[in-house]
């Protein structure tokens, strides 16, 4: 008969072993005591779970014990609200490990709550959470394990989420789909509701250096080639995860990067930039949703949204972290700009870049969607160059031209006495917030599209 389960005969047996550290003789041991390939393969990646006697999930998770705790605890708590209650219900029943499962979190839970910043359809706040994110079920307790209590975590807000439709659930789902994506996407924690505006707010990774716009302004003259390109990598790494689950980001710009002040950017707000009582059936040919100067020029043709679009979003950062410049900073963001954009405007450095850099982001404004990389493979050009940068490969190519650009800017540059950037922005340039443009009055030529090979160069070399 196949071994469907471990029998308390061979938990006795086992039970005191280290999975992780198994001696040659328990090797042996556990070879002949469990048949079960999969069993198997449980126990020595997760060890066992004390309460069923079975192997773990994951590293002291065992979804068949967690779910039937959760359940048990379905009667304590309620959002008001059918949908997010089955969400959440829904994680937790189906959680293989602590990154999969959220929670209903009282706002009572949190204290010193600080605004940081509004957007486009919501409020961001700095908080502190004082039971911190469960890790595993502590058995000898018969309690949660927490280990990181009054943990500093960020609260978003979402407009008219008190009336929320399942759309938003849907998005809400979207952001949870990436919890586990290898770090490169801030974490959704659990979900909470403003008791006087009764808005929901999603509970999210804190990012002590703000946004990527922030951490520019006040860092930017410190950063090296290595920092940059990691950023990068780092944003790529995370929207080619986006792209792998079949997920299109829609509003990729400096202010929906977020960075951890130290060496790491993260990206958030998928696909959440919409209102949170968003019209799937909106007309998407008379306005759009967005931060001007990182919107492709199809979707202000009115075309629809695809991971081409991302990609030229991904090219106008690029720009900005190299550059250190925001995008079309010293002019309005008006229908005209849209009109120039459409006509194969891009933005233009004033320092001196490695051509292998200019490709790359030239490849990703491309007026042709269909010519733009992919994000995976942005990623493996940005993984190759940070390698080479950290093995100090003199010889490569990038490093080559690193070189050459460094030489050539340290004798255009003056002598710079803090790390903060200075720049001036007009008065109609907006970066801080995603609003509704009115794409409809645009006049574009047909032959616009075909004069794209007709541009100038736009980076200097």
């Amino acid at each position: 008969m196949k071994q469907k389960y471990l029998g308390d005969d061979v938990f006795e047996q086992i039970k005191d072993f280290d999975h992780h550290w198994l001696t040659k003789e328990e090797k042996l041991l556990i070879d002949k005591l469990i048949l079960n390939k999969k069993l198997k393969e449980r126990y020595k990646n997760h060890g066992l779970c004390w309460e069923c006697k079975q192997p773990n999930t994951d590293d002291k998770w065992c979804n068949p014990c967690n779910a039937k705790h959760f359940q048990q605890n379905f009667k304590n708590w309620t959002s008001d609200n059918d949908d997010i209650d089955k969400f959440i219900q829904d994680t937790q029943l189906s959680a293989n490990n602590y990154n999969k499962v959220l929670e209903w979190i009282p706002y009572g839970r949190f204290y010193d709550i600080k605004y940081i910043a509004k957007g486009g359809f919501g409020k961001v706040y700095k908080t502190n959470w004082i039971d911190g994110k469960i890790w595993h079920w502590d058995n000898k307790i018969q309690k949660w394990y927490r280990p990181y209590p009054d943990s500093k975590v960020a609260l978003k807000s979402l407009n008219n989420s008190k009336n929320v439709r399942l759309e938003f659930i849907n998005e809400i789902t979207s952001h949870y789909k990436l919890n586990d994506s290898g770090g490169s996407i801030i974490r959704l924690y659990e979900i909470t509701q403003d008791p006087d505006t009764k808005n929901y707010m999603m509970i999210l990774d804190y990012a002590k250096g703000g946004s990527l716009r922030n951490y520019l302004d006040k860092s930017y003259n410190e950063l090296n080639w290595e920092a940059k390109i990691h950023n990068l990598w780092r944003i790529a790494y995370g929207l080619n995860e986006i792209h792998k689950i079949g997920l299109i980001h829609r509003d990729l710009h400096v202010g929906n990067i977020l960075h951890n002040g130290e060496t790491s950017a993260f990206i958030t707000d998928m696909g959440l930039c919409k209102p949170a009582d968003y019209n799937a059936l909106e007309n998407t040919t008379k306005s759009v949703y967005g931060v001007l100067p990182y919107i492709a020029p199809e979707i202000l043709r009115g075309q629809n949204y695809t991971k081409a679009s991302d990609i030229y979003s991904f090219g106008i950062i690029m720009y900005e972290t190299i550059s250190g410049l925001p995008p079309y900073h010293d002019i309005s963001h008006d229908k005209n700009l849209a009109l120039k954009i459409c006509q194969g405007l891009r933005p233009t450095f004033n320092i001196k870049v490695p051509q292998l850099i200019v490709h790359l982001i030239k490849s990703c404004l491309d007026a042709n969607p269909l010519n733009r990389p992919s994000a995976l493979e942005v990623r493996g050009i940005l993984s190759q160059w940070d390698g080479d940068i950290l093995r100090y490969s003199k010889k490569t190519e990038i490093e080559k031209q690193i070189k050459e650009a460094d030489e050539i800017n340290n004798k255009l540059q003056t002598n710079v006495t803090s790390t903060n950037l200075s720049y001036e922005t007009h008065l109609e340039a907006i970066y801080t917030k995603t609003q509704q443009i009115d794409i409809s009055q645009l006049k574009i030529n047909d032959n616009d599209q075909n004069n794209v090979s007709k541009i100038k160069e736009n980076f200097r070399k």
